[in-house]
């Protein structure tokens, strides 16, 4: 009862497995953290069901959710670092649409990818099998010619500070016609994200020839693609390109962000 402890709820991509080798890693490499010889204890909940009896002795469903959520498919886990336990049960009253977070599957969602000027017209057909392979569903579809403006509103911060890397991103961007599609499926975002790999197409091809950037593209500027880096851009791009709306049904998330 005399020490505090500390109650965390982390959530991310596999979340058990990347939790479990953290905390290996961490208990290995001790020597480094502390010159006592001791850390702190450290409990993990495993399964949802386990993580979700821990989480309610210390969450209500107001602690745990802030705000819509805008997570890809998300596997909760549960960290327990303590010394004594000294907190007694919290309020219960939200254990159901707790409980429903921690089993719930992944959401359906859209994200955008633009397929830049002279990538989309040779590789087209390859590009739509390879997404229909990732199981992704196309649901908007359309030929832009990017103005400067709206190509600049696609590039990163520390793109814009560069006015060489400025200009030439901007000039790749326009320099003809883009193909951007709207696509569907669990996840979208993330495994997008994975797929494309990084930014610069040489760094892609070191880490795995496989990445798209990496088959398309030769370099940071001329990288193949755009594609939405989180969901909340996803939103924005869906806003951008589609206006007019989509042709999918309509899902509970696109009702919430009235797309």
């Amino acid at each position: 009862m005399s020490n505090p402890v500390l109650v965390c709820v982390f959530q991310g991509i596999n979340a058990y497995d990347t939790l479990a080798a953290v905390l290996e890693g961490f208990t290995q490499g001790r020597e480094k953290f502390t010159t006592s010889g001791s850390l702190p204890q450290a409990v993990m909940a495993l399964p949802p069901e386990v993580t979700f009896r821990r989480a309610i002795l210390f969450f209500t469903e107001a602690d745990f959710v802030t705000g819509k959520t805008c997570c890809h498919y998300l596997i909760i886990t549960f960290l327990l670092l303590f010394s004594l336990l000294w907190e007694e049960w919290r309020d219960l009253c939200a254990r159901e649409q707790l409980f429903n977070i921690f089993v719930t599957g992944a959401r359906v969602l859209c994200t955008v990818l633009l397929i830049k000027p002279g990538v989309w017209s040779q590789n087209l057909a390859r590009i739509l099998r390879n997404l229909d392979l990732e199981k992704f569903t196309l649901v908007g579809m359309k030929h832009v010619d990017l103005e400067p403006a709206l190509a600049l509103g696609l590039l990163p911060s520390q793109v814009k500070q560069d006015p060489a890397a400025l200009e030439a991103h901007c000039t790749c961007l326009t320099s003809g016609t883009a193909l951007v599609l709207c696509l569907q499926r669990p996840n979208a975002v993330k495994k997008l994200v994975d797929l494309l790999g990084p930014e610069d197409a040489k760094l892609a091809q070191a880490l795995d020839p496989c990445l798209w950037r990496a088959q398309y593209g030769t370099s940071t500027v001329h990288n193949g693609f755009y594609g939405s880096k989180s969901y909340q851009m996803a939103v924005q791009d869906m806003k951008l390109f589609f206006p007019e709306g989509l042709c999918c049904a309509k899902c509970q998330t696109l009702e919430e962000e009235e797309v």
